[in-house]
């Protein structure tokens, strides 16, 4: 029948645009560490550029926020959640991790996320998932492994595994409450509303953990050295604060709703191996044959999981293929 027809080319369309837009966001956060990395090396404190960041971002959206301040009365509790969890918290949260444990461990923990998500699916929303989705998650996290090298650090700190782990289930947080309103249609609160209100919360939360009054500022009318090339500072923070966070939370954020948290987290695992492959070719940071493979099999992963899951409102298992077995009883979908 052409209608039906019709409906399977939208969801087909929806999908794909949906994953594109989750690329670019992996695309977009995993070049924040590439501009970030001259500027702390030049003289600033990590949670100092994290504070520029977020507070850069804040206020290019403040526009967006005086437009839907309707959402202080109708989500404030979405709206702190959003700026607690999926900004501040995932950013604080794992750059105090790196200060106690090696940053590829700190890198791994957090991105176990995706498999958290799984688990809020499976176990809080009581839907079920299959054993396509979980494979997916596990290539993704094994894949990770490889990309960050995890056996090169083996001296774990138990408070900076614990820290790394708060990092991953902030990160929980933001893929949960991105797909807030997604089923509600015309009653849906808008993304761009969402992220504009969460920027603020988290610029002002870090401002009260990196204490920006004590930043050395100088270093930003300065340059900053990307292996051996000079850079203006403010370019850098540009970048970092237009591309790595206004466009990849709106990219992400949207993603979600044409996805779902879960799919939409493992495809943000490719954030890691971004970083490393930018980190080679502007920082000079090479790749080993591990790493390489470590990377094939992130794509495999996201690719397995992102393939088997049905469009948004089907019947099908969450994350689930036409001819896989489930992890768990049908009857038991809420």
């Amino acid at each position: 029948m052409p209608v039906r027809t019709s409906t399977s080319s939208q969801g087909h369309g929806g999908k794909g645009m949906g994953l594109g837009l989750a690329l670019a966001s992996a695309l977009a956060f995993g070049g924040s560490g590439v501009a970030a990395k001259p500027l702390i090396e030049a003289g600033l404190d990590p949670l100092h550029v994290v504070w520029l960041r977020v507070a850069g971002a804040a206020l290019v959206m403040l526009p967006l926020a005086v437009r839907h301040r309707a959402l202080l009365r109708r989500r404030p509790a979405l709206l702190a959640g959003f700026g607690l969890l999926g900004v501040a918290g995932v950013q604080a949260f794992y750059f105090a991790s790196i200060s106690r444990i090696p940053v590829g461990v700190a890198l791994l923990v957090e991105y176990l996320a995706p498999a958290l998500v799984l688990g809020w699916v499976r176990f809080v929303q009581r839907r079920p998932v299959t054993r396509a989705a979980a494979l997916g998650v596990v290539l993704a996290v094994g894949g990770l492994a490889c990309v960050v090298e995890i056996w090169a650090g083996l001296g774990f700190d138990a408070l900076g595994l614990l820290l790394a782990l708060g990092a991953a289930c902030c990160q929980v947080g933001y893929f949960v409450l991105s797909d807030q309103g997604s089923d509600a249609a015309g009653e849906a609160p808008d993304p761009l509303g969402v992220i504009a209100y969460g920027l603020l919360v988290g610029a002002a939360v870090l401002t009260v953990v990196a204490r920006p009054w004590t930043m050395e500022w100088a270093v930003l009318a300065g340059s900053a050295d990307m292996d051996g090339t000079p850079v203006a500072a403010a370019l850098l923070l540009s970048w970092i604060v237009l591309i790595a966070t206004v466009v990849a939370y709106v990219t992400g954020v949207v993603s979600v709703r044409r996805l779902s948290p879960q799919i939409a987290g493992v495809v943000a695992c490719l954030e890691a191996v971004v970083a490393t492959v930018l980190a080679w070719v502007l920082l000079g940071e090479h790749l080993s044959a591990p790493q390489i493979i470590g990377g094939a099999v992130v794509l495999l992963g996201a690719l397995i999981a992102q393939s088997s899951a049905p469009a948004k409102g089907s019947a099908e298992p969450v994350a689930g293929g036409s001819g896989e077995r489930e992890l768990s009883r049908p009857g038991s979908a809420a």
